[in-house]
């Protein structure tokens, strides 16, 4: 019982953060993998995915609700995204990812270098491209991060935010709200993988889904209410957060 109060906050916490700025395994896979140490790592990938889903879903709908998503994008970003996870997803079969693990925080320290340097990046929502350019973009964009996502994974979510940011010119709430209909289409083609392996612990799947709702509302509520400033301030929390924990990961682990 103690077990299923622990993971439960765990997921409302990831919850909160993803649905802001992304990065929720964040805060999940590492208290996860210190709590079962012995359980296989693809396990509990896939029970925090079980439950991931379901509040990015929620943050998804509730973004679509009050922001004007761009569909001609998504629809086929969606598709591009999933090619290129599945691709991703075959290649870290075949090929090691380790000299990507050495190189993400690097990259990621960019990200966070550059969204400090230009206060003014993500304030405003001022699309760069006709439709047509963006819907092909996007795909391009989706193709690209679908491919990490399945090759690797950490921090999809906020590299998706910046790239629409800096790339598209959309302002971070609406970045964000993009993103997670992009991360929902990602997480349920990753579920589907581990539950099919058998990679899901499915008796944590409900309080854990139900605490990630309910993080998610709360976030998205609040990134709503607030705007683009306070997506920006969480998402440069996030991404720090990431560099540091990835950094340990490639270098002291």
């Amino acid at each position: 019982m103690l077990d299923v109060i622990a993971v439960s906050l765990v997921s409302l916490a990831a919850g909160f953060v993803n649905s802001i700025a992304g990065g929720g395994g964040l805060v999940s896979l590492p208290i996860l993998l210190s709590l079962y140490p012995a359980a296989p790592p693809a396990t509990l990938f896939g029970t925090n995915k079980a439950a991931m889903v379901w509040g990015t879903a929620w943050a998804s709908g509730s973004y679509a609700r009050h922001v004007v998503l761009p569909w001609r994008m998504l629809v086929p970003s969606v598709v591009t995204a999933l090619a290129g996870g599945a691709v991703g997803a075959w290649l870290v079969t075949l090929v090691s990812s380790d000299w990507l693990r050495r190189l993400l925080p690097a990259m990621l320290a960019v990200v966070l270098a550059y969204t400090i340097w230009r206060k003014d990046l993500g304030q405003t929502h001022a699309p760069k491209f006709t439709d047509a350019q963006q819907a092909l973009l996007g795909a391009l964009i989706a193709l690209a991060l679908g491919f990490y996502d399945g090759f690797f994974g950490p921090g999809t979510g906020s590299f998706f935010i910046f790239a629409f940011v800096k790339m598209l010119g959309f302002d971070f709430l609406n970045a964000v709200a993009s993103a997670k209909v992009l991360n929902t289409a990602t997480n349920l083609a990753s579920l589907a993988v581990f539950a099919w392996s058998g990679h899901v612990w499915w008796p944590f799947m409900l309080p854990m889904a139900l605490a990630n709702v309910v993080g998610s509302a709360l976030g998205t509520s609040l990134a709503l209410k607030h705007g683009s400033g306070f997506v920006r301030s969480v998402f440069v929390l996030v991404v720090g957060g990431l560099i540091v924990k990835t950094a340990v990961d490639a270098y002291f682990h």
